[in-house]
Formats: C-alpha cells, sequence, structure tokens
C-alpha cells in the first residue's frame, strides 16, 4: 500500500483533478490511500470570513460563502456527473449552509469566535475537497470510498496546533482502512484530526503532510508519497534564486534541517512519523508527473557536494547574546525557548558560535517581556530586519565566508544537530548572498544526486560534454528579438 498526498494546488481546478485521477489510477495497483488538503487558498478565505463575522460584517460573509461554493461546485462540475454529482452537489451545499448558520451565529448572536469553533470553521476545507476528490476518482472509473479524518486522526485539544494522538491514531487507522480497502480507493482530508471526545482540531498550517505520514505509518506503508506544484526538493528557494536544481534523493535528517531552516516544501514534523518506521517519502510534481521528484529516506548516500541544499527564513530580528559560558548560554536558550511558547510566538533560529547565542523571531514579535531572561548576560545586540541563510550539509567556514566577501556584515553559527551552518545577513542582501553561495557551491554537481528541474534541461556532469538540446521556434524568436537593430 502508498499513501498519496495531493496540496491544494493538486486539487484547486477542473484541470487539476483530471490530473489527480490520471496520477491515482497509473498507481491503482498498488492499493494508494488519498490524503488532500483544501482547495486553493479556501482555508485562508475561511480565516478571513470568520473575522468579518466577528466584526458583525455578516453580509460580506454571507456573499463571501456563496462564492467559495460556487467556485467549488463549478470546479468539481467539469469532471463528475451523474448520480455521483447528485450526491456530492447535495452534499457541498450542505456543508456551505451549516457554515453560513455558524458565521451568523458570531455576526449577530455574538457566539465567541474561540480557537476550537476556529478549528471547526477552517476543516470544512478539507472536509469538502476530500468528498470532492473521492467523487471524482469514482467517476473516472475507479472505485472510491470517503473516510472522514477526524474518526481516524486522534490529538490533544490543543486548538489550532494540535499534537497528535499517534498510538491511538496508528489503532484507528490499522481498523479503518484496511476494512474500506476493498470497497475502492479511500479519500480523506488532510490537516484535521479529533479529540477523544469527538471535538474538531487542527493541525496547524502545513499539517496536511502530518497527516499523511501518520497514515503510512499507521498502515506501514510502503511508500508516501506527497504531490506539489514543484518537482521536489531544491538547492535553493526558486524565488530568491532561480538557478537552483533539484535533489534526487536526501536523508530523512536532511529533509527535517531543510524544513526547520526554512524550505516550505515540507511541514517542519511531518517527517517523524516515516522516520519512526522507516517508510520514504517521494516528493512528485503533479504538473509534471513524469519527474522523478525527491527520495527522502534513512540514508540519502554518499555526495560529492558539501552543500545539499540553501534554505532561508526571511524578515526576522536576531538577538546576538553574549552569555557568560557555555552552560549558561545552554540555560539561556531553553529560558527563551518556554518565553516564546507562554507568549505564543515561534523560535524561528537558534544558533550558537562559542558563548554567543543567536535567537531569532519574526520581526513583527515584541520583546518586551525578554529583559528578565537576559539580565545575566554580558551583552546584548539587536539585529533588526535579517535574513537566516541555512546551508545543508557540511559547509567549510572559511569557504562559506569567501564566498562572501562583499556582502558587507556576516555572522555565521552553528546549528546544534550538525547538519547546518548558518550565516545572518541583511534582509536586503539575501538575494545577493544565495546567488553568491550557489554559485560557489554548485558549479560542479554530483549526477548521483542533482538533477535539473526541467527534464529537458539536462545537468552538466562534470568531465562530460552534454549534447546541445534543441533549439525552439518560440526560443529562435526571443533570441531575434534580444538582438541589437542594425543600420
Amino acid at each position: 500500500m502508498i499513501v498519496m498526498k495531493f496540496g491544494g494546488s493538486s486539487v484547486e481546478s477542473g484541470e487539476a483533478l483530471l490530473r489527480l485521477t490520471g496520477i491515482v489510477k497509473s498507481q491503482i495497483e498498488a492499493m494508494p490511500v488519498v490524503v488532500v488538503s483544501a482547495m486553493g487558498n479556501t482555508t485562508n478565505r475561511l480565516i478571513e470570513l470568520s473575522t468579518e463575522a466577528q466584526r458583525g460584517h455578516s453580509y460580506f460573509a454571507w456573499k463571501q460563502l456563496k462564492d467559495l461554493q460556487e467556485q467549488h461546485l463549478t470546479e468539481a462540475g467539469k469532471v463528475i456527473s451523474g448520480k455521483a454529482w447528485e450526491r456530492l452537489e447535495a452534499s457541498v451545499r450542505k456543508h456551505f449552509r451549516d457554515l453560513h448558520l455558524t458565521m451568523l451565529e458570531i455576526a449577530d448572536e455574538g457566539r465567541e469566535l474561540t480557537p476550537a469553533l476556529h478549528d471547526e470553521i477552517v476543516s470544512y476545507g478539507e472536509r469538502i475537497s476530500s468528498e470532492i476528490v473521492a467523487s471524482a476518482i469514482e467517476c473516472a472509473g475507479v472505485p472510491s470510498v470517503h473516510l472522514d479524518a477526524r474518526q481516524v486522526i486522534l490529538t490533544d485539544d490543543r486548538h489550532t496546533r494540535a499534537t497528535p494522538l499517534y498510538w491511538q491514531t496508528y489503532a484507528r487507522l490499522r481498523r479503518a482502512i484496511p476494512r474500506l480497502c476493498p470497497q475502492g480507493v479511500v479519500v480523506m482530508g488532510g490537516f484535521i484530526g479529533g479529540t477523544e471526545r469527538g471535538v474538531t482540531t487542527t493541525l496547524g498550517r502545513g499539517g496536511s503532510d502530518l497527516t499523511a505520514t501518520l497514515v503510512g505509518a499507521g498502515i506501514a506503508a510502503d511508500e508516501i508519497q506527497i504531490w506539489k506544484d514543484v518537482d521536489g526538493m531544491l538547492t535553493c528557494d526558486p524565488r530568491v534564486c532561480s538557478a537552483g536544481f533539484r535533489l534526487t534523493s536526501i536523508s530523512y535528517d536532511e529533509a527535517a534541517a531543510m524544513a526547520r531552516a526554512g524550505a516550505k516544501i515540507l511541514h517542519p514534523e511531518s517527517v517523524q512519523p516515516a522516520i519512526r518506521q522507516r517508510i520514504p517519502i517521494v516528493l512528485r510534481n503533479s504538473r509534471n508527473p513524469e519527474i522523478g521528484g525527491t527520495r527522502i529516506s534513512a540514508a540519502a548516500g554518499p555526495c560529492a557536494n558539501p552543500v545539499k541544499s540553501i534554505a532561508c527564513k526571511q524578515n526576522l530580528t536576531v538577538l546576538e547574546i553574549r552569555s557568560r559560558d557555555a552552560q549558561s548560554s545552554a540555560s539561556l536558550v531553553a529560558s527563551l525557548r518556554q518565553l516564546c511558547e507562554r507568549q505564543g510566538t515561534q523560535a524561528e533560529f537558534v544558533g550558537q558560535t562559542g558563548e554567543v547565542v543567536y535567537f531569532g523571531v519574526k520581526s513583527s514579535d515584541r520583546f518586551d517581556d525578554l529583559h528578565t531572561e537576559l539580565e545575566r548576560c554580558v551583552e546584548v545586540r539587536l539585529r533588526p530586519n535579517v535574513a537566516v541563510i541555512s546551508l545543508i550539509g557540511s559547509a567549510p567556514s572559511a569557504r562559506t565566508l569567501s564566498a562572501l566577501k562583499d556582502i558587507r556584515e556576516v555572522a555565521i553559527a552553528s546549528s546544534g544537530d550538525g547538519l547546518a551552518l548558518s550565516l545572518i545577513v541583511a534582509q536586503a542582501d539575501l538575494k545577493r548572498s544565495v546567488e553568491l553561495l550557489h554559485r560557489e557551491f554548485f558549479r560542479q554537481l554530483d549526477p548521483a544526486i542533482f538533477a535539473a528541474v526541467h527534464a529537458e534541461t539536462p545537468v552538466a556532469v562534470p568531465g562530460t560534454q552534454q549534447p546541445a538540446a534543441p533549439v525552439t521556434r518560440e526560443q529562435r524568436v526571443r533570441l531575434l528579438l534580444t538582438l541589437p537593430f542594425s543600420r
């Protein structure tokens, strides 16, 4: 059995749903269990609607809910027909009626928008999309069965960021899914769960990946596939530097380090269930299913390149704290983490160089209560408007700093796990810094680990001459347009 998780962009339209059903059908012999996110930006829109309802804007909430309902029905109607459509349309309209009543209770009757109610509202995104996907698979000629994830993904009651109750969840998954599989492809929503009392919870943003690995671990899957709109894990964020390559394989620890360092492709905690069960995770592109993607497993094999990937976190404020000694540094980091948790703030970065601790949070967060934790420190320096660049692998410090010799101010720190070397630079220098580092560490590539982002662009293997790709008519036109005019 395998688990196939599809993100929001993989279910956002009728065309995306057609691609999804084709991918599922192509692997039907592997007995897939399908986990899906909400369609497109549905979760964000539901959060916005809740906020407007809380302000008493009931008409706005009704109008936006109506638009959201029609969007779901329009896209679903492109691929679903017959009795499956009749059942689905009735169910979707009921879900939106229930949402409308909830919004009226908030806007007109003053019902408090508690974290529990927030989870109930945003859960509709995955509940509706999973029903749509199940119906789409059925209309593609493959039997399917819908499973409400809240019945099998058990969590604690920490709403908006619930923690799974792992062993209870695995037990429920082992009972439910093998019983349903003979009826067809099991489809369920990601991101959502429920307490033992049946109250709806959510796993936090990106939690659909965690759902997929929970399901995989629960049923002892042979493989967990995460289908997104990118070719796999890349050597750099394409929004920062467009010169990246695809990693064909990477270890669990390296993937987790990339996620902690800011790579958005995986939920930071999503690999943990797979690690415990030693289940490989494969990242694939639903828009480009012929690409092999990135395989994440216990060991990725040797690599000639010292750096596997460059990840970054932007718009941070970093506290540079010089402590009295190494022991007090460790105690200080623990105290600061606890303080952030009490304030509902997340530590975005923690690094250390000797007795200097670097502690980063979002620039929008406040520091009013930090002074009590910092009284015993020798020196504290505030670095506002910075970015943290992390080199995943074993980057030599001297070579790294040499590559950034033209960047005016760089601080260097190592992570506690030894998997990343981190650099603190001004936010304005982020793009240039990443480009310089990428040029330095990816001039030559180990072809066993790296591949081109696009299949038609071969990776240059050191010592070999690659054949020139044929020039298309579009490329010839672009070339002519860039030539200077002749007189």
